[in-house]
């Protein structure tokens, strides 16, 4: 189990402010949705907190600043799936998914049990078992993100970023990708993913923290985050919300302007 913090977190690019002064927590057993309009923050936040970026302020994982984890380490701990990330190379679908297990595996070493069992598991999760023999570039573009999805799984790090992982995903697998995200947390994983869809924000998230102009806006559960006054503010739209049980929707209806 993880523990990510980051404390009074700045980012800047060609020195204008990104990330200013981000206080924010990911424990083990919680799937964070991390919302926020296009430009918000919420990939540069993502990256800088894998330690892809430079950034002021502090980040920890597990009490040890992530700077000064070694790479391999870092590797093992925290699972970083890129958004839009794709796969371009001649590989077969399993053996990209066995990429993720690479820092678990000596350097030209061959995959072992362990690695097997994990990439095995990965592809069974995110339904992409019957592709396993299949060029990656052969595939449809949600395929392949399932294939990218099952590749950071396969890592079973104890945290997980994912930045936008159902952006390319029919309704069906958009769901059935959140519920694995989902099952994840349960399974006592870190798990913080980047969202634009509301709705499944408030459905499945535990924690929704919302970004605006790179600062947190709001943070806590969805009828907390996704008022009327912070979607007006962050997205400047008013909404459709109601609820089936103990599930919310949120509707983007209309557009507000100036």
């Amino acid at each position: 189990m993880s523990r990510l913090v980051l404390s009074d977190f700045s980012v800047r690019y060609n020195g204008t402010p990104v990330i200013k002064d981000v206080s924010f927590r990911s424990e083990p057993g919680e799937l964070v949705g991390l919302i926020g309009a296009n430009g918000a923050g919420k990939t540069t936040l993502l990256r800088a907190a894998a330690n892809f970026l430079r950034f002021s302020g502090m980040a920890t994982l597990d009490g040890r600043p992530v700077a000064d984890w070694p790479r391999r380490d870092l590797a093992k701990r925290l699972a970083y799936l890129a958004q839009g990330h794709d796969a371009h190379w001649p590989m077969s679908v399993e053996d990209v998914v066995g990429l993720g297990r690479l820092p678990h595996r000596a350097f030209l070493g061959n995959p072992g049990e362990d690695d097997r069992r994990a990439v095995e598991a990965a592809m069974d999760k995110t339904e992409i078992g019957p592709l396993a023999r299949r060029g990656v570039t052969t595939l449809s573009s949600g395929e392949r993100a399932r294939v990218m999805l099952a590749r950071a799984l396969a890592v079973e790090a104890p945290l997980l970023l994912a930045d936008e992982p159902i952006a390319a995903l029919d309704p069906y697998h958009q769901l059935h990708i959140m519920e694995v995200l989902k099952a994840e947390a349960s399974a006592g994983r870190a798990v913080v993913v980047v969202l634009h869809d509301l709705t499944l924000a408030a459905r499945f998230c535990d924690r929704i923290v919302l970004l605006s102009g790179g600062r947190v806006l709001a943070d806590g559960a969805a009828d907390v985050v996704l008022t009327e006054t912070n979607l007006a503010e962050a997205y400047h739209i008013s909404a459709l919300q109601g609820g089936d049980g103990d599930s919310r929707y949120v509707i983007p209806w209309r557009r507000l302007k100036d």
